[in-house]
């Protein structure tokens, strides 16, 4: 038999997590957070970012995050696959949108590279494309039911109810099925009501407006940086509006690279969102952000980014730039944050009211940031100081094992804070201690 090629050792050693793809323009730095960040210069570089990312490890016997102090957190339920975002329906029941990414067709040595590490870390594989109802009967904190509730969806993410009507954002349709209350399953067909373009960033995020008449979609980009024109990116990197009456739907805003977690902000009674941004520039350039988002609000993508600080591996439109608007809030570089909730004041004991954020983690970066579920105070309706903490030791301490990573986040019935970890298959719930 030949021996293996030295292509074919790299990949190995890449699926095992023996080595890591490292540019030569990362170093560590110090995380870049707030409402006017230091971001620092762009690296020199090409287009092939560092790839560093633990081994799904997941939680054994009694092991689980660290809580901060004042709360305490158990798991709500385990034994999930790969659970990424949830929706509390009115009775208590959770809903559970199960999926991953859906295995690629690698072209380039670097697409080898990170199929291998993301399938070794479990972020892409064979979707379980279920959603999956949970329920607590006894209010004791641990729901003791579960059920298919709707299966055979590609790559559900969004949920969300309206009367007797429940939406699902899958990666490839708006979806609509009919809601009986404490029914365990639906098997009607979901009605298609919008189409949407899978692939690339697939998550589909929903929230319904105030008033009930209209649904906000969340699409992300195709590729990092619009790598296969601009044209491949038609009606990506950007959050739909879809009224519910008449079926027409419009960009509400764009520019968003990929905006995932979604939130009403109440005293402003403003949308607001977490963005994962561009890859390949450093370890904290940019930084992910949460913002509010301006109806027709263009947010840079891809040919800028925070305050219109130009991306020169981009072809460069003026006026876009021009027109670009600066992010509230820094959440680090790479940090992944995807699951978003409004926290009212006196959620969790310590905590005021301001946004709570689930971290999923980098892959991309020197020393990995994120694993963590972080909250940022918010006051007359914007976010200010340092984001905290509320659950963190996902990750082990050496970076090479990751037992968990947030993502989804939701306020239960009872007012405990539950969070999705999609590695270790489980909905965590936090409280007071």
């Amino acid at each position: 038999m030949a021996a293996p090629s030295s292509f074919a050792r790299f990949i190995e050693f890449i699926s095992k997590g023996i080595v890591a793809v490292r540019h030569s323009g990362d170093a560590p730095r110090a995380p870049v957070y707030g409402t006017a960040p230091a971001i620092p210069v762009a690296k020199p570089q090409g287009m092939i970012p560092t790839l560093k990312m633990p081994t799904a490890k997941g939680w054994e016997g009694d092991h689980k995050p660290t809580a901060a102090a004042g709360l305490k957190v158990n798991a709500f339920a385990r034994g999930l696959d790969h659970p990424r975002n949830m929706h509390v329906m009115p009775n208590g029941d959770v809903l559970v949108a199960e999926s991953m990414g859906e295995r690629g067709n690698p072209q380039s040595l670097f697409d080898h590279a990170m199929s291998a590490t993301m399938q070794r870390a479990r972020a892409s594989g064979d979707s379980a494309n279920r959603v999956t109802l949970l329920r607590d009967a006894d209010r004791d904190g641990v729901a003791e039911e579960s059920h298919a509730y709707i299966e055979n969806v590609r790559q559900p993410f969004g949920i969300a109810l309206v009367g007797d009507t429940l939406y699902v954002g899958a990666s490839d349709a708006l979806l609509a099925y009919p809601y009986e209350p404490g029914a365990t399953k639906i098997t009607t067909p979901g009605k298609k009501l919008m189409d949407l373009i899978p692939g690339g960033h697939w998550t589909r995020n929903l929230i319904v407006s105030k008033d009930g008449a209209k649904l906000y979609v969340a699409v992300g980009s195709l590729s990092n940086i619009g790598d296969a024109g601009m044209a491949a990116e038609e009606n990506r990197a950007c959050i739909f509006e879809y009224d519910i009456a008449s079926g027409r739907s419009r960009i509400f805003a764009g520019g968003l690279r990929n905006p995932v977690g979604m939130a009403w902000e109440p005293e402003g009674g403003m949308l607001w969102t977490v963005v994962n941004e561009r890859d390949g520039l450093g370890d904290e350039t940019p930084p992910d952000y949460l913002t509010s988002v301006r109806d027709g609000g263009f947010y840079g993508w891809p040919f800028c980014y925070w305050d219109r600080v130009v991306d020169d591996r981009v072809p460069q439109d003026a006026a876009k730039v021009a027109s670009a608007l600066q992010p509230d809030y820094a959440l680090g570089g790479h940090t992944a944050s995807l699951g978003l909730c409004w926290l009212p004041e006196g959620t969790l004991p310590g905590f005021p009211a301001g946004m709570a954020i689930g971290q999923h983690g980098s892959w991309n970066r020197s020393k990995l940031s994120g694993y963590k579920l972080a909250f940022v105070a918010f006051e007359n309706g914007k976010p200010v100081g340092m984001p905290r903490e509320i659950l963190t030791d996902f990750l082990s301490p050496d970076e090479k094992h990751s037992y968990g990573r947030p993502v989804g986040v939701a306020l239960a019935a009872d007012g405990a804070v539950l969070m999705a970890d999609d590695v270790g298959d489980v909905i965590w719930r936090v409280t007071g201690a």
